[in-house]
């Protein structure tokens, strides 16, 4: 088997399907697959994974940017003769096969002999009664043109009753006592009539197809040739031709054959139909589909030997909307033109010329599939950057949807649990087909491996014994289990998070929390939401257990707590962040954060990323917003308006790490904000914060459980 352009993972995916690729594009999907292997793995392994992308690799079959010549169905008929003849090709094959496997030498046969020596060895059957023929002796058990001649239950009847009395055992008279009994009986009478009806049937012989609706103009140029001629048969065939008799015949002929060969309407008035028919213990599949310009057909086909099989039904395609194409079909034509024996690629520009109302001659899958079920869309959120150009394990490289991380999927098929079909949000209408994402589990899988064999490659540091390695701390691998939770652990393999719409309560307003590194402006964004809307933001009230100074309310100031009472709060989980100052403990609680909601302010905190785990796992549904720095020069100059002049090195310590905290955590993150300046900082603050009270924001699903 032979599979092109695009690779299935063969060393991850448990459904392989097949070995040859397809096109069916988008139209931001396009362009002719070619041998060009994807980059992918390091040393031997990815060139082995390359080899291995480019042997089992599926193919849409359709462009939706090419334009094409529509071309017409063919006569249904003149399809079912050509499936007819293929199979009797195959049908004279096979027993020629047969016959060089098994020929025998009668000569050596011993039965055969003493049969020779002893013709008369046998029960002459009465009801056969040869005839002489123009080919020799003929029982009339042979019908006209070969067809066998059906025998009346009543001769089958008279003639078991006639081989029994000449039956001289009797075991064998006992069992064609039998055989009567078994005959009349009245399911088996209604199963002979039946098959004597289906016999009927199969030897008919098919009605000749006209080869041409000109008969009365072919006479005509005939007449014409032989008045020209002098000879007398000419002028006796031309006045033949020219009867009123003949010219009724030909014009009988011209109107039959112009009906038989018309082309069939394109369809059903309803749209898409298909026809069942058996040929040969074969059920044939005649599907009529419309496939439009603006909408891609939506399949991918592979090569299994010399067949042609559909490997995918692409959702939002023609094929999956009509619901008449299978995985596993096998294409025999596509519009009469033969379909087995051709390169996927071939097939791909065959139909990359065709448009409007497609004839598809298929033979259907043999595996058959429960009925299918209305799939409710998965919207999860992507924790990780994907490009299918760089992925050599995606099946079909034109379908693959490239994404980033933090953007929104609509999941609408995990038939393939190694590759699920998806759109992004907000690109629905430019998306016409579903694009296919690795599945949550796969993901997991090639990323495990993948770190196992960086950790593999991490040279040994200079300097160091060789059994200081027995003491080396192993890295610890936990795979994501979303039974269990959603939030995640630097180590944890990130791949996708359920999501759903939530829109805050006019009286419970979501807390923003504003994260970055040292020096990118947080706290003075903070400050300043406090200071001109102090009747709309306010920061919750922290706990310490330091002792209250003069002119501090308890509950305004603080929160004064014991010590003992504090470390309890802690070790029950209460507090977002603590700290320790000047051997006091200082902290805020989520008790506090929840007290100034049900006021009905927005809540503003700045967070250390360790606080995030914490907070989301709250009911409190943050809104996380990470304020990065610029590049480095307007970095130093922002700085330097607030008196400060870091170093170079500093500068460069900020930059890198905001960078780590976006790699580490920027899955957490629902929107961020590059403070290059900060009163245009500060306006791109407020509006986000003011869309969270006019739009829907995407959210854990965790969350609303």
């Amino acid at each position: 088997m032979q599979r092109l352009p695009i690779i299935a993972h063969p060393a991850y995916n448990t459904q392989t399907e097949g070995q040859t690729g397809g096109r069916m594009t988008t139209s931001h999907m396009n362009g002719h697959v070619t041998d060009s292997d994807g980059a992918g793995g390091t040393g031997a392994g990815s060139a082995e994974a390359t080899e291995e992308s480019q042997w089992h690799r599926e193919m849409p079959v359709d462009c939706p940017g090419d334009l094409g010549a529509r071309t017409l169905p063919v006569r249904r008929s003149a399809q079912l003769e050509r499936i007819r003849q293929h199979q009797e090709d195959l049908r004279r094959r096979r027993e020629e096969e047969g016959r060089n496997k098994q020929e025998l030498d009668v000569n050596s046969s011993i039965r055969l002999k003493k049969l020779s020596q002893n013709p008369k060895v046998g029960i002459d059957n009465p009801t056969f009664d040869p005839i002489e023929g123009p080919g020799g002796t003929l029982g009339h058990l042979q019908g006209l043109g070969g067809a066998p001649a059906l025998l009346d239950l009543e001769d089958l009847l008279m003639s078991l009753k006639q081989v029994q009395h000449c039956l001289g055992d009797v075991q064998s008279q006992e069992d064609v006592e039998l055989v009567l009994q078994l005959v009349q009986k009245t399911d088996f009478q209604n199963a002979f009539k039946i098959h004597n009806a289906v016999a009927v049937h199969m030897n008919r012989a098919s009605p000749p197809f006209p080869l041409t609706a000109c008969a009365q103009s072919l006479v005509q140029e005939v007449q014409a040739m032989l008045q020209s001629s002098q000879l007398k048969e000419g002028l006796e065939l031309s006045t033949l031709l020219s009867s009123p008799h003949l010219q009724a015949l030909m014009l009988a002929h011209d109107s039959v054959a112009e009906q038989e060969m018309q082309l069939e309407p394109s369809g059903s008035p309803d749209g898409p139909s298909e026809i069942l028919t058996q040929f040969g213990g074969e059920t044939v599949k005649i599907v009529h589909l419309e496939k439009a310009r603006d909408i891609p057909l939506g399949a991918t086909v592979r090569n299994d030997m010399d067949s042609v099989v559909i490997s995918r039904i692409v959702k939002g395609g023609a094929a999956e909307r009509s619901g008449l194409l299978h995985e596993g079909d096998e294409i025999l034509e596509i519009n009469g033109i033969e379909i087995r024996g051709k390169d996927v690629n071939e097939v791909f520009d065959i139909l990359a010329e065709m448009h409007g109302m497609l004839t598809f001659v298929l033979i259907p899958s043999p595996q058959t599939k429960p009925p299918p079920t209305k799939e409710t869309v998965v919207h999860v959120k992507a924790h990780f950057d994907y490009d299918p150009s760089d992925d050599p394990y995606v099946p079909c490289r034109e379908l693959g949807l490239c994404f980033q991380k933090g953007d929104i999927l609509h999941i609408i098929s995990q038939d393939d649990p190694n590759w699920w079909q998806a759109y992004r949000d907000g690109d629905e209408d430019n998306q016409p087909l579903a694009g296919l994402v690795p599945g949550k589990s796969f993901q997991q899988q090639r990323e495990a491996m993948k770190q196992t064999i960086e950790e593999d490659k991490e040279p040994e540091k200079s300097g160091k014994l060789w059994c200081a390695k027995k003491n080396k701390k192993k890295r610890k691998k936990i795979l994501y289990n979303a039974h269990k939770n959603d939030d995640y652990d630097n180590e944890e393999i990130l791949t996708y998070e359920e999501m759903a719409l939530y829109h805050q309560p006019a009286n419970r307003k979501r807390p923003i929390a504003l994260i970055g590194p040292p020096n990118c402006g947080q706290n003075e964004l903070r400050q300043r939401l406090l200071s001109n809307e102090p009747e709309r933001f306010g920061g919750a009230v922290p706990h310490t257990t330091r002792s209250r100074r003069e002119g501090e309310l308890n509950g305004r100031d603080y929160h004064f707590v014991s010590r003992q009472a504090f470390e309890a709060d802690v070790a029950a989980g209460k507090f977002i962040e603590l700290g320790e100052f000047e051997k006091n403990l200082y902290g805020t609680s989520i008790d506090s954060v929840r007290q100034l909601i049900n006021t009905g302010k927005i809540c503003v905190l700045c967070v250390h990323t360790q606080s995030l785990k914490v907070l989301r796992c709250s009911d409190l549904k943050p809104y996380i917003i990470f304020i990065a720095p610029p590049s480095q020069e307007r970095l130093r100059a922002l700085l330097a308006k607030e008196n400060k002049n870091p170093k170079p090195e500093e500068l460069r310590d900020i930059i890198e790490k905001a960078r780590e905290m976006e790699q580490n955590y920027g899955h957490l993150f629902d929107a961020a904000i590059v403070n290059a300046d900060l009163d245009k900082a500060y306006q791109e603050l407020l509006r986000l914060i003011n869309k969270l009270d006019t739009e829907p924001q995407w959210v854990p699903s965790s969350w609303l459980r």
